[in-house]
């Protein structure tokens, strides 16, 4: 009898490290790619003094991707909040407004639902908190009068409304180039 010893067998799994770094350069990517259409799309695209915000979209896409824990989000909130400062407006107040949505954004998609619904469900409401903190610090911060407060309702409901169409239309096929 001939005897034969088994070969070890050996499991494929992607080392921990290079799923951080795939996550961090995914994120940078779509944090650069919504500057860049704020810049360039926001500038074009001005419906009534209203200009899309293109990178909650993206932090909004890249949380949806990466599903990282709280304390990421919350980086990826900070890292939204540092690009949102190379554009006018008012300095600061977009740390507090973008850490706020990427975190409602990460608690959302805990929530049990179909991921293609909860995509659009959690981009506009990520998208509504962050455009409303944003409005309440603006007012709270530089005592604009409460006729700016009211204004920037319908501004920041377009804005949530814009930013889920464009996340539902993005999240399955970037999903899936993704997994590729």
């Amino acid at each position: 009898m001939e005897k034969r010893t088994a070969e070890k067998r050996i499991v494929k799994t992607e080392n921990a490290n290079a799923v951080e770094i795939r996550n961090l350069i995914l994120t940078a990517v779509l944090l650069a790619a919504g500057a860049v259409l704020k810049f360039f799309a926001g500038s074009v695209i001005n419906i009534g003094g209203m200009k899309p915000n293109f990178i909650i979209a993206m932090y909004c896409l890249a949380i949806l991707l990466i599903r990282p824990n709280l304390l990421r989000a919350a980086i990826v909130g900070v890292l939204a909040g540092a690009v949102c400062q190379f554009f006018p407006g008012t300095p600061y107040i977009n740390f507090i407004s973008e850490i706020a949505g990427a975190l409602v954004m990460a608690l959302l998609i805990r929530i049990p639902m179909q991921r293609n619904i909860s995509s659009v469900v959690s981009t506009f409401l990520a998208t509504l908190v962050s455009g409303s903190l944003y409005t309440v610090s603006l007012f709270a911060f530089t005592g604009a009068a409460i006729e700016t407060l009211a204004a920037y309702v319908p501004i920041v409901l377009c804005t949530a409304l814009i930013n889920c169409v464009i996340v539902g239309m993005l999240y399955v096929p970037t999903r899936a180039a993704l997994k590729a």
